[in-house]
């Protein structure tokens, strides 16, 4: 992404929020290498707060790409609203069976275009008390599946000074600290080439969690509580997955958005 050819509507945020964010905060931003300068990547947040796209999205234009967020459908057919989203190059998700498998063609195009993609694989902001990340859905799996884009896990920890969710609570103070960790991929290449089996996605998910997991607590200092247990490897195969959002439980299976 070269910022010179952001064009009007994908700089029109960036004149108007940048300089907010950089009063509001005080950065520490580490790692930045492991996001590719050009072709597709999908970044895998920890979402702690409402604050929290804010601050991802500066560390990602910062890193030289433009963040492509994941937004409910409804929010893009708000008039003017969803019009500057479409220009800043965001992408609506719908939810339910079919409208979902079509989100999941979006997010495919916009990697093969070369996008940045951030889908936050928790789903909505944790509800675990001391805000570490809660099990994730399985649809950065599925994406990454279906297109072989690298995973980036991006641990943030600070967000939750400038908006606490334990207790809905702003604080406008300047110079919050906030910390992002960029990690190196993921490593997905055992499942390479596998089909989108629910005991497959299931795996990958957990992995894409685990290392997001871990580098937040290189941030946060300590050991990080075992949120889960390793599913166990037992029984028959597992028949072929639904498209996402097509089985029993539509969200499981849905791509993260903030």
């Amino acid at each position: 992404m070269t910022r010179r050819r952001l064009g009007f509507w994908r700089r029109l945020p960036v004149v108007l929020i940048k300089p907010v964010l950089t009063i509001w905060t005080r950065r520490t931003w580490l790692g930045m290498e492991h996001i590719p300068p050009t072709g597709p990547v999908i970044i895998v947040p920890n979402h702690i707060s409402h604050a929290d796209p804010l601050v991802s999205a500066h560390f990602v234009y910062d890193a030289g790409r433009w963040p492509q967020y994941l937004g409910k459908a409804s929010v893009f057919r708000v008039p003017v609203v969803g019009w500057l989203l479409h220009r800043a190059r965001q992408i609506p998700v719908e939810r339910g069976s079919v409208d979902a498998a079509r989100s999941l063609d979006t997010l495919v195009a916009a990697l093969q275009a070369g996008g940045a993609v951030v889908i936050y694989p928790e789903g909505t902001i944790t509800r675990e008390p001391d805000l570490w990340p809660m099990r994730g859905k399985t649809g950065a799996a599925r994406l990454a599946l279906a297109t072989g884009a690298p995973v980036v896990p991006l641990a943030l920890w600070g967000p939750e000074r400038m908006f606490d969710p334990r207790n809905n609570r702003w604080d406008p103070r300047p110079r919050r600290p906030v910390t992002v960790v960029a990690g190196p991929p993921v490593d997905l290449s055992r499942w390479a080439g596998a089909a989108p089996t629910k005991a497959t996605l299931d795996e990958m998910t957990e992995e894409i969690m685990l290392s997001l997991r871990d580098l937040l607590a290189g941030i946060r200092g300590g050991t990080p509580p075992p949120l889960w247990a390793r599913p166990e490897r037992t029984g028959p195969p597992d028949v072929e997955s639904p498209p996402a959002g097509d089985g029993a439980d539509p969200q499981r299976d849905q791509a993260g958005a903030a």
